[in-house]
């Protein structure tokens, strides 16, 4: 796949055009095989974000939801950690907050993760709750941790990587810490987003079975 306008109309727009006005995007790498990931952003419209940037915010229920764009600039002085950090000054009131991307900070793929630091500081100052990302092809969940990999129950984000949507598999190269479940299989992440806190479950496509299931609450 390279982020064409073919592809979008031939082969997303057949299986989830139909999901396509409650969707909120967040851009890959393969968006971007394609110049400036124009495609993605034409296909989609508002519902990116501002052409060209990809990040964005919004409310949830109770939940402030904040998607990025982890194939431009995220670092000290970039527009997009700017607009995290006047974002989440806003919506400071919010009790839970969940914020996603493509790749990863923290993985035991082969991608090796290490990127997204400074989001990572800006969001963990800002008790932020989850994260979720993609890239890697399988399911990992991992404990609560600081921007530095350090286990940190209290304050902690709980990151989920689930790039288990159908391309081949990948396997695990290196168990990384806080790592406590990691499954190569096809399937989603239900996530049930409460006033107070986060219900998980990892279904295998096709069975339907649940892989992973817990509960978290909000900082």
């Amino acid at each position: 796949m390279r982020g064409t306008t073919a592809e979008f109309q031939s082969c997303y727009q057949p299986r989830w055009g139909r999901h396509k006005f409650r969707t909120r995007p967040a851009p890959g790498n393969h968006e971007y095989e394609t110049a400036g990931a124009i495609p993605y952003f034409q296909y989609f419209g508002d519902l990116a974000g501002a052409f060209g940037d990809g990040f964005y915010s919004y409310s949830l229920g109770p939940w402030h939801v904040v998607s990025l764009n982890s194939s431009i600039q995220a670092t000290e002085g970039s527009p997009q950690l700017a607009f995290l950090r006047d974002d989440l000054t806003l919506n400071r009131t919010a009790r839970c907050t969940a914020v996603y991307w493509h790749h990863p900070r923290f993985t035991s793929g082969p991608s090796g993760g290490n990127v997204m630091l400074d989001v990572w500081r800006v969001l963990y100052d800002n008790n932020v709750d989850i994260v979720i990302n993609g890239h890697d092809h399988f399911y990992e969940r991992f404990a609560p941790q600081d921007p530095d990999g350090r286990s940190n129950p209290t304050l902690g984000i709980r990151e989920f990587i689930v790039g288990s949507g159908g391309a081949m598999l990948y396997p695990f190269v290196t168990m990384r810490p806080n790592s406590e479940v990691r499954i190569a299989q096809y399937g989603v992440l239900k996530l049930t987003l409460g006033p107070g806190g986060y219900e998980w479950a990892f279904v295998q496509a096709g069975t339907e079975s649940i892989l992973d299931s817990g509960t978290g609450t909000c900082h």
